[in-house]
């Protein structure tokens, strides 16, 4: 996609939706780190739903620490995989009290060593809690970048570099959010509503669509 276009393209979602962000529900960098952790493989509705509880009752590493494994499991029994999802939440609790001081670190590097945090879940937190210009490429980015051509690519990763690099700088900071909705209420997998979208004059294939 040529840069006018790209540029038009994030304009065009910039005009609809000025100041987008996750459609997780949370009230502290800790609360989104939990959510973003339990939302692998599950819904954000999914998610919001179970966290409106277990919030209410522990919000902080210490408080999920004295519910124990048991009782966590119990508020996140609704979420797929959470069982693992648990453990891996207690891990990080105790290492976010001994090596943070409870806070959630805002360096990658000591994000992505913390137990069920990997890059794409690291990426949400950097973007969304500390403001940093990353992509956390789901399966929407993945399919929007690839389907509208604003990147090309066989990976994740390889999509998250390409769009770093193809973004207009005015827009990588709200690029991760507008791609994600796009991609869940527009441009979907199996049936992406093309003749009501706004860019589909841009998009390699959404004009074959509509044409």
């Amino acid at each position: 996609m040529k840069l006018e276009h790209r540029k038009e393209f994030f304009r065009r979602l910039q005009a609809i939706d000025p100041e987008p962000t996750t459609e997780l529900e949370y009230q502290s960098t800790f609360e989104l780190l939990i959510a973003v952790i339990l939302s692998a493989q599950a819904t954000d509705v999914g998610v919001n739903l179970a966290t409106r509880r277990l919030f209410r009752r522990a919000n902080t590493p210490e408080d999920i620490l004295a519910l124990g494994i048991d009782t966590l499991k119990d508020y996140i029994r609704t979420i797929g995989l959470f069982n693992s999802k648990a453990a891996n939440i207690i891990k990080t609790c105790k290492i976010l009290m001994e090596a943070h001081s409870s806070k959630v670190p805002s360096d990658r590097t000591e994000l992505e060593a913390l137990p069920g945090v990997g890059r794409k879940t690291a990426n949400v937190v950097l973007n969304t809690a500390f403001g940093q210009p990353t992509l956390a490429v789901d399966t929407h980015i993945f399919r929007v970048a690839n389907r509208t051509g604003l990147a090309l690519g066989k990976t994740p990763l390889i999509i998250e570099r390409k769009l770093l690099k193809s973004i207009p700088a005015a827009y990588l900071q709200n690029a991760h959010h507008w791609l994600i909705l796009h991609g869940r209420y527009v441009c979907k997998a199996r049936t992406p509503n093309c003749p009501e979208c706004i860019v589909r004059d841009l998009c390699r294939t959404g004009k074959k669509r509509v044409n």
